[in-house]
């Protein structure tokens, strides 16, 4: 039985990347990328446990209490779950290469500006390679020093933790997941992915001229226009902070369909 398994290295004080990655997939047993309901329960009693075993001091009262305090400390978007994201800040994790990323990918602008170098190819994806130039960019920015097989292990690491199908690619919302959860604008758009007619339709409407690109107040525009349409709701201070993401994929001021393509279609362009 899996689920009678002892999880591993809950009671160490330092965990390194593989490690990390060996609870997540110990506890996120369905695979979805949250732990949630009853994997949430057992997360947190073998966290307790791991605690009272290291001789660390937990406090007293309820199970439930305790339960509730933890959420409040941890689940920063408040939707009842622990995702990756916020599991790295539970788990003091040696390389950290998670953490590292948000320090110095703190916006989703900075994000989206970082994702732009990197897809070199503009497909939608970064690839193995591209990933590797990614982190070892990010590493250098961090003043963190490393070598080829450590810079190797992380690249792995990564793919292994993103990669949801396998493919040894990248999509922009996989990689989003590195973002900071109340930063990562990506999801909102989650629900209200278009297919690549509809997204044609609704490109064409606003490109009047036929350029092939629009600009910030017809993004303004189109983004009002696919709220309204998904009957959500969207503050300004919203709408601007998403123009603003958005339109790091620009050049000059232009930003192209393929560039819009991959933040709002389903499937990354071919």
């Amino acid at each position: 039985m899996a689920g009678q398994q002892q999880p591993p290295y809950l009671h160490l004080a330092e965990l390194s990347a593989s490690q990390f990655l060996d609870i997540w997939k110990h506890f996120d047993a369905d695979g979805n990328g949250y732990i949630e309901g009853k994997e949430l329960e057992n997360f947190f009693q073998e966290l307790e446990s791991a605690r009272k075993g290291a001789g660390m001091e937990t406090k007293t009262g309820s199970f439930a209490e305790k339960m509730k305090e933890f959420m409040q400390k941890y689940d920063k978007n408040a939707d009842g779950k622990i995702e990756m994201a916020e599991l790295a800040q539970i788990l003091p994790t040696e390389e950290n290469f998670l953490l590292c990323f948000r320090q110095h990918v703190g916006s989703s602008a900075e994000f989206m500006e970082a994702w732009r170098k990197y897809d070199t190819d503009r497909s939608g994806y970064i690839e193995a390679n591209e990933l590797k130039g990614f982190l070892s960019d990010l590493l250098k920015k961090a003043n963190r020093p490393y070598d080829e097989p450590k810079l190797q292990e992380y690249t792995q690491t990564i793919l292994r933790m993103f990669d949801l199908n396998g493919d040894g690619k990248l999509g922009l919302s996989e990689m989003s997941r590195l973002l900071p959860v109340q930063e990562n604008f990506l999801l909102k758009f989650q629900g209200m992915k278009l297919t690549s007619e509809e997204f044609n339709a609704i490109f064409t409407f606003y490109d009047k001229d036929g350029s092939g690109y629009i600009d910030e107040h017809e993004l303004d525009a189109l983004l009002k226009d696919l709220y309204e349409k998904n009957k959500k709701e969207m503050n300004i201070q919203n709408l601007t902070s998403y123009r603003k993401s958005v339109m790091s994929l620009a050049e000059a001021g232009k930003l192209y369909r393929k560039d819009l393509e991959i933040v709002l279609c389903s499937e990354p362009p071919m």
